[in-house]
C-alpha cells in the first residue's frame, strides 16, 4: 500500500519489514576504489587527482588568446603569478563533471577599489566564472565579488581572508547536457565552499556568464578550466596547488 508523502496513518505498520532481518538490506559489492587523500595540512592532491599546477612549471596549461605556451610567471616558493599582458590561461585537458581545488592570494599591498582590485577568475568548461576578487574589505556588487558565479549568484557569505593570505576553492561542478535545438537539457550546476565556507550550494547555472548583458546558451562539450588574466590595474595576483578530479 502507497501513500502520498506526509499522509501516513498514525500507528501504520509496513508488513513487509515484519520478518525482516538486518543483513536483508545491506549489500557488499561493488567496493567503492580506494583513494589516498591528499596531506590535510599541505593541500596535497588525492590519489586519483590530475595535478594541473604542483608549482614546477605550467606544462598543462596554455595560452587561451594563442594556444602557444602560457606567459605567466612561475616563482621559486611553488606559486604562479598572472602576467597580464600575456592574457588568460587554459589547460590542454578538457574536462566534464569535476571536483576542482584551486587557491589564490592577493598581494599584501595591493591597492584599488571595486573591480579593480586583484580582480580575476576561475572558468569552468572556459564558460562559467567563480569569481576571484579581494572582498576582505572591498565592497562591490554583490553578484561580482569572491565566490559568486559572477553576474548570476550571491555567494551565501563573504568568508574572503585578507590581502597576504591563502584562500581556498573547492569546486563541485555538473556539467549539461542539450536538446537537439541548442537549449539545455540540464543546465550546469555548481557547489562551491570557499575557505571550509559553503558559499554556492548546488547553484543552477544560468548560462555564460557575461560582463555586458544576460546568460545565453552556448552548447559545448568538455572544456577547460581558464584562469583570467583581468585588465584591472592592481597588482596580480597569485595561484598555486591546483588539482582536479574527474567524477
Amino acid at each position: 500500500m502507497c501513500f502520498a508523502q506526509g499522509s501516513i496513518p498514525a500507528g501504520y505498520k509496513d508488513d513487509r519489514t515484519e520478518h525482516m532481518k538486518p543483513g536483508m538490506s545491506e549489500f557488499y559489492a561493488p567496493q567503492p576504489s580506494k583513494v589516498s587523500p591528499g596531506c590535510q595540512k599541505c593541500g596535497g592532491a588525492p590519489s586519483d587527482a590530475i595535478v594541473l599546477f604542483d608549482g614546477k612549471n605550467l606544462d598543462k596549461w596554455c595560452s587561451s588568446r594563442t594556444g602557444e605556451a602560457a606567459g605567466w610567471t612561475v616563482n621559486g616558493d611553488g606559486t604562479m603569478t598572472v602576467n597580464k599582458k600575456a592574457g588568460d590561461i587554459r589547460t590542454k585537458e578538457t574536462f566534464g563533471d569535476f571536483q576542482l581545488h584551486i587557491e589564490w592570494c592577493v598581494p599584501e599591498d595591493i591597492q584599488g577599489e571595486n573591480q579593480a582590485r586583484g580582480n580575476s577568475g576561475v572558468f569552468l568548461q572556459g564558460k562559467y566564472e567563480v569569481q576571484v576578487l579581494d572582498n576582505y574589505e572591498n565592497q562591490t556588487y554583490v553578484d561580482g565579488m569572491a565566490g559568486s558565479i559572477y553576474k548570476q549568484s550571491t555567494p551565501l557569505v563573504n568568508p574572503c581572508r585578507k590581502p597576504g593570505e591563502w584562500n581556498v576553492y573547492d569546486i563541485i561542478y555538473t556539467a549539461p547536457t542539450f536538446k537537439k535545438d541548442g537549449t539545455y537539457r540540464t543546465h550546469p550546476y555548481v557547489t562551491v565552499i570557499f575557505n571550509g565556507v559553503l558559499v554556492q550550494n548546488h547553484t543552477m547555472i544560468l548560462g555564460t556568464t557575461e560582463y555586458i548583458g544576460f546568460p545565453t546558451c552556448a552548447p559545448h562539450g568538455d572544456g577547460p578550466i581558464e584562469l583570467q588574466s583581468h585588465g584591472d590595474p592592481s597588482k596580480p595576483i597569485s595561484y598555486r596547488n591546483i588539482w582536479i578530479r574527474n567524477l
